[in-house]
């Protein structure tokens, strides 16, 4: 199947109309927003660069230079003069998990415990001022990032036992950096019922001691024994009390985005019941994020009801909801992404597959029935393998289905044969730049280092074939810091000052174009964000340095200082 092309539409030819480029008419209306005395980096061919631009409600209406610009001034224009600093379409976050990111911070942060005990230490203050049975929760946690192996540790990970000894009467469940792993302590695995005897999920693992006793390590779909028992103890709260969570964990969210230049989300995988609740805020005015959406649902659930959840740009293009989303394997760092051959590390292990590959090429069928993009998380080059076939069986099998623009989720590792077929059939690599270095230190000893050499994160490999390569955090697994994701896209340096197969770097260039208009298109919205063009929303980042020129070393030191969303400014700072 050739790669996907561009539809010309009403949006585009509206933006065409409306581009000048030069000085507006007389009797242009007042702009409600000027930005000027910028370099402003429009990610626009047909106007790379320019000193100013203008706003009119949602919409931006001109750009060009300051004098262009500066005659669309009226008395209740509001004026940015930013002193030369750069200007850019605001971020997109191409991967992430919206009220996750919120969730994480209502729970106990684990990502910068440098050891299991002070982990414990966390848990053991949280237990002194929980009430007797209450769940205790926590994410982030990373057994590679650990200053020592814990001692009677398996597989590198504890058992329960410290963890167990300071809560006894509360279960605690602590969720893996990644998402793919979970640890429980004993009341936890008690709660969901597991003991010696409970076999491992079709899909998930839960990890053994030498005796066969449960270390507390629950890897994948074995995660949702507990998670189960965790669900039913919620059921005691009022539906007053679960939407006003929701609403909090929604505005966390939404708060810690804007704050670093993110003005929309691809939301990774959500209930139909949370895209309710996504409807509601939109008729309310409160999504200041314009979220794209992934239904993760049974597929006898999709085929019953995503035919009535289709959404595009409701709310004021708020919320669109267009695609699917499904798993195939879990994460390297867990040891659960699904591989072609064994972990270098982990013999015996060629990781996990977690779905069903019939029930995904049913899902591809509804996908395609119902004009849906499919989404699936493949980490392991046995899981991209997989679902690269799934894709080019499902496009030969409706050659009338065009511009389909379906995604791998992460395409982390891939078998060198693997990496042109993404352009070929026009299969998006929609990737985090930040996941590479943060898993550097540890992927050569999973991978080997020829594997890791040859498949590993290969940015420009896809790049150079022609295939669309976004870009994104995965927050709340990592920070929602797109300066961050950006510097690891175009050094690929670790803490240490090494890097890692500097080969396939991104230049600058193409880092911001994987941050705007790549993940704008990977969301059929290429008309309307990604670049800053008339007749496109006002989405617009300022940053306090030039991304594109400042020196290496300098890049993590830039600061958001204006997030615009439709034309409003919403995080100042």
């Amino acid at each position: 199947m050739p790669a996907a092309r561009s539809r010309l539409c009403l949006p585009l030819l509206t933006a065409l109309l409306l581009w000048t480029g030069c000085n507006p008419a007389p009797g242009d209306a007042p702009a409600d927003l000027i930005i000027r005395n910028a370099k402003i980096v429009t990610m626009d061919e047909a106007r790379p660069e320019a000193e100013a631009l203008a706003v009119r409600g949602e919409t931006i209406v001109a750009v060009g230079t300051n004098a262009e610009v500066d005659a669309l001034t009226g008395p209740d224009t509001e004026v940015l003069d930013v002193e030369g600093r750069l200007v850019l379409p605001g971020f997109i976050e191409g991967h992430g998990h919206f009220m996750s990111l919120g969730r994480a911070q209502m729970i106990l942060d684990l990502t910068q415990a440098k050891s299991w005990d002070e982990i414990v230490a966390m848990v053991e203050e949280a237990a002194r001022a929980a009430e007797p049975g209450a769940w205790i929760q926590g994410r982030g946690w990373h057994q590679e990032k650990w200053e020592r192996v814990p001692e009677g540790a398996v597989e590198g990970v504890p058992t329960h036992h410290a963890l167990s000894a300071v809560s006894p009467g509360n279960p605690v469940f602590l969720t893996h950096a990644s998402g793919h792993a979970a640890f429980a302590n004993a009341e936890a695995l008690r709660q969901g019922g597991i003991s010696a005897e409970t076999p491992d999920p079709p899909g998930g693992e839960i990890v053994r001691d030498a005796r066969g006793e449960p270390t507390g390590l629950l890897r994948e779909t074995a995660q949702q024994l507990v998670a189960r028992a965790l669900e039913q103890a919620r059921t005691a709260m009022t539906p007053e009390e679960r939407e006003a969570e929701m609403r909090r964990m929604a505005e966390l969210a939404a708060q810690e985005a804007l704050a670093h230049g993110i003005t929309s989300f691809h939301d990774a995988g959500v209930s139909f019941e949370t895209v309710d609740f996504y409807k509601k805020l939109a008729d309310e005015g409160r999504l200041p994020v314009r979220l794209y959406v992934m239904i993760r649902a049974a597929t006898e659930e999709l085929a019953e009801k995503m035919a009535a959840y289709r959404l595009v740009g409701y709310g004021g293009n708020r919320l669109t909801v267009r695609a699917l989303k499904r798993s195939l394997d879990g994460a390297l760092g867990s040891h659960g992404a699904w591989l072609l051959e064994p972990y270098a590390d982990m013999p015996t292990s060629l990781g996990l597959q977690t779905d069903d590959l019939d029930d995904l090429a049913r899902v591809a069928e509804l996908a395609v029935e119902h004009d849906y993009q499919l989404c699936i998380h493949a980490i392991g080059d046995r899981a991209n393998r997989e679902v690269l076939d799934l894709y080019e069986h499902t496009f030969t099998a409706h050659p009338e289905a065009q511009d389909l623009r379906w995604r791998i989720e992460h395409a982390q590792h891939l078998h060198p044969s693997d990496i042109p077929r993404f352009a070929q059939l026009g299969v998006i690599a929609s990737m985090q730049g930040i996941h590479c270095t943060s898993d550097a230190p540890w992927v050569i000893k999973r991978l080997g280092e020829k594997r890791a050499r040859e498949g590993a994160y290969m940015w420009q490999s896809l790049w150079q074939t022609g295939a669309v390569v976004t870009n994104g955090t995965d927050a709340p697994v990592e920070p929602i810091d797109p300066i961050a994701s950006f510097y690891a896209t175009v050094t690929r340096r670790l803490a240490d000052g090494s890097v890692f197969f500097p080969e396939e770097r991104l230049t600058r260039e193409q880092a911001l174009k994987s941050y705007t208009w790549n993940n704008a298109y990977a969301a059929f919205e290429e008309e309307v964000k990604g670049s800053l063009t008339p007749g496109k929303l006002a989405d617009i980042v300022v940053l306090s340095q030039d991304l594109l020129t400042i020196p290496e070393e300098e890049i993590l030191n830039t600061r958001i200082l204006y997030t615009i969303v439709g034309g409003k400014v919403l995080f100042r700072r």
